[in-house]
């Protein structure tokens, strides 16, 4: 028996389909081995030596793995192909214990012709790849732990940095303040309806020049203005003085790499960034689509060929270029990968899931239409003029299709589109007069720049060279879950923490979110991927500087200079001294200004900001209050609201504390218990608080499990987050009552 290692129990089981007999295809459900949890894990001053260790739930999964291999009579390594996927055979090969008797092999796409010549030509691990993906995880935790602790001292508890983290965090912010600076300037916009003579079909053309000056867009300022042309125009002729006629082209879209799929997930779809690699990662995992973490915009030469031979088939010969559609890709992008296709161009639908469809449907005709000709575009400019004494000129521009191409497939979409006015310009010749309809001013003011959506945003740091393929869905989930930002209609807006933690980060550790440092370090990654850089002299270059201003800052800085206290008008009623609003771990709240002498606090009390709101949890912290839900306490009668404790969220009586009845809340998943086929797996906690997923049939069936059934394999992409069990008196910082 042969034995295949790879990720995912899915990727499992679609491989062993097309191995069959004489191989076992098991999962190691992601990364097996990484750095501790309670602890730093790298010793700075031993050349920046990580220390790795097995967490509990993958120790039975190694054991598994030891007692298959041993049996073996060959080992294949075969999991992704990028810098992570590599890193993760080397973990393997690590804690099973492999020496020469392993095998690793690569492929971009999960079908039998892929796999099987994977088999065919197996190679070593490269450890170039692995150093790569070592650096990010060292310097992140570097990051992480060493700059959150200071956070927690100086700003409040719960907070983490980290470089990508940070940076699209600052990003969020600067928008914002762009925003709140903007001061709209009006302007008009005047236009003129006309037609030919004795013409129904009436079109609009806008004045672009007054005495021989080009009119810009705000130089009509005021209505008294657009009046004065408006007089002007009372008795005016028209009469065209040029038209021309340029037939432009207009080529496709590139093929999907991982942050178009995302973005465009995220126009065409209303899909988030996580969720959109979620399901991308289950469409590979079946076979369906080639690798989707990826930043190459090429094509193999048999997918080119397929996808021409469909082209022309189903849409005719006129559709297909002479030639295959090359498209350039970014700087270092990783040419041996390819982009986001389907594995099979005949299979149209590609799951029977309606969210994987829609996805898998998107990829396909952006697929296809990238290989497709360019469609033809006509563009009629008409220059007339308004005989008057003021000499004005109007402009009538139209375009129309004259061959399709590509887009009889697929068109890209385009962030903040703004509905343009279609203009159908009929056929006009030099000094032809036409006919006068209707005079137009429409009131403009200019806009602030758009908040980030999720796909702006990914745009951005793509466009800054900062982050990679699988970087970007991690961070937008990130900077939510620590309380940064928050998406309202499909926008980020960031909370005040977010400021407060920008300013400081900016002015005392400029090279944390410094742009073109962060694109830089993507780039030192790249070196070490290619063997021309050692990744602890990456490290090292980073951490010194970093290490000393940080010693430095610890000492210097002092959370009154940094935090805004505001005091809200009254009187503590314990002590008499102003009450102050304060950062705890869930939002703000009311405390003592003499904390910790006094130690009085409340939940803020504005009806309106309930949402996020804290109030005392009864064991000392705080607790972040949500919204009404409408349930009547069985005890009291009184509102029953969800609240976020310690543990997750649970529904608790408005009447706390008078009332103390609490409720637990069971989240279900769409999964059924593989081990009852009865029960839904639905998500619990240990006494201590830990998540786990379990069979709602319990006591009856006791499945149970640490993984969430409806997460796929866990990208780390930014690691700069603490994990929960590393509190803030474990890291010797002391946050107070909040």
């Amino acid at each position: 028996m042969n034995l295949v290692i790879v990720e995912s129990p899915a990727k499992a089981k679609t491989i062993e389909k097309y191995l069959g007999r004489g191989f076992k295809v098991l999962a190691s459900f992601g990364h097996i081995r990484d750095l501790p949890k309670k602890e730093l894990g790298v010793d700075v001053a031993n050349n920046y030596q990580p220390t790795y260790e097995i967490p509990a739930d993958s120790k039975k999964t190694i054991s598994a793995l030891k007692k298959e291999w041993k049996e073996a009579k060959e080992i294949y390594l075969a999991t992704d192909l990028d810098r992570e996927g590599e890193a993760i055979s080397w973990h393997l090969k690590e804690a099973l214990g492999l020496k020469e008797n392993y095998k690793r092999i690569t492929f971009n796409e999960i079908t039998k012709t892929a796999i099987d010549k994977a088999m065919a030509k197996p190679r070593e691990i490269d450890m170039n790849l692995v150093d790569a993906q070592q650096a990010r995880r060292v310097l992140d935790r570097l990051v992480g732990y060493k700059l959150s602790p200071l956070l927690w001292k100086k700003v409040k508890s719960g907070l983490s940095a980290g470089r990508v983290q940070s940076v699209a965090v600052r990003l969020v912010v600067e928008r914002e303040r762009e925003i709140k600076k903007f001061k709209p300037e009006e302007y008009w916009i005047l236009a003129v309806l006309l037609s030919k003579k004795k013409d129904e079909l009436k079109f609009k053309a806008f004045l672009v020049e007054e005495d021989g000056k080009p009119i810009k867009k705000l130089d009509i300022k005021a209505e008294k203005d657009a009046k004065r042309i408006e007089k002007a125009l009372s008795t005016a002729k028209y009469k065209v003085l040029s038209v021309d006629k340029n037939e432009t082209l207009r080529n496709p879209s590139a093929p999907f790499t991982t942050s178009t799929l995302q973005m465009e997930s995220s126009r065409k779809l209303g899909v988030s960034v996580k969720q959109t690699m979620m399901l991308a990662q289950k469409l590979y995992e079946a076979g369906k689509i080639t690798y989707m973490r990826t930043d190459s915009t090429n094509f193999s030469s048999e997918a080119v060929k397929e996808i021409r031979k469909i082209v022309g088939k189903d849409y005719g010969q006129k559709y297909l270029p002479e030639a295959e559609q090359k498209y350039a890709s970014k700087k270092r992008a990783q040419e041996a990968h390819e982009a986001i296709r389907p594995t099979h161009f005949d299979d149209r639908d590609g799951s029977d899931d309606p969210r994987e469809k829609r996805l898998y449907d998107l990829i396909w005709k952006r697929s296809v239409a990238s290989q497709m000709a360019s469609a033809k575009i006509e563009v009629i400019e008409a220059r007339i003029a308004a005989e008057t004494k003021e000499k004005l000129v109007f402009a009538a521009r139209g375009e129309s299709i004259k061959f399709d191409g590509f887009i009889k497939v697929y068109t890209e979409g385009r962030d903040d589109e703004v509905e343009e006015e279609k203009v159908t310009i009929p056929e006009l010749e030099k000094g032809e007069s036409l006919d006068f309809h209707q005079f137009e001013k429409l009131q403009k003011f200019t806009e602030p720049p758009k908040r980030y959506t999720e796909a702006t945003l990914v745009k951005k740091l793509e466009g800054l060279g900062i982050g990679r393929p699988s970087t970007y869905a991690p961070t937008m989930s990130t900077i939510q879950d620590r309380g940064y930002v928050r998406l309202e209609e499909k926008r980020f807006h960031p909370d005040e923490i977010a400021e407060i933690v920008t300013d400081l980060l900016v002015e005392h550790f400029p090279k944390v979110v410094d742009y073109q440092f962060t694109a830089h370090m993507e780039d030192d990654f790249d070196e070490i991927a290619d063997g021309d850089m050692k990744w602890q002299d990456v490290i090292d270059e980073f951490y010194v500087p970093f290490a000393a201003n940080l010693k430095e800052k610890n000492k210097e800085l002092d959370k009154k200079d940094i935090v805004p206290i505001k005091e809200i008008g009254e009187k503590c009623p314990e002590c008499k001294k102003p009450l102050v609003e304060r950062f705890g771990r869930f939002g703000k709240f009311v405390a003592c200004s003499d904390y910790p002498t006094c130690k009085y606090s409340r939940p803020l009390e504005n009806k309106k900001e309930m949402k996020g709101a804290v109030v005392a949890d009864g064991d000392g912290g705080t607790t972040k209050v949500a919204e009404a839900t409408g349930e009547k306490c069985e005890k009291c009668k009184g509102e029953m609201i969800l609240k976020e404790g310690r543990f997750g969220k649970f529904l608790a009586c408005s009447n706390y504390p008078k009332c103390k009845n609490t409720k637990t809340i069971v989240i279900e998943s769409k999964h059924k218990c593989p081990e009852c086929d009865e029960g839904k797996i639905v998500e619990r906690r240990t006494k201590r608080g830990r998540t786990f997923w379990g069979c709602s049939a319990y006591p009856k069936c006791k499945y149970a499990t640490w993984d969430n059934p409806d997460t796929p394999k866990k990208e780390k992409g930014d690691e700069e987050e603490l994990p929960k069990e590393l509190t803030e008196e474990s890291a010797g910082e002391k946050s107070g009552k909040e």
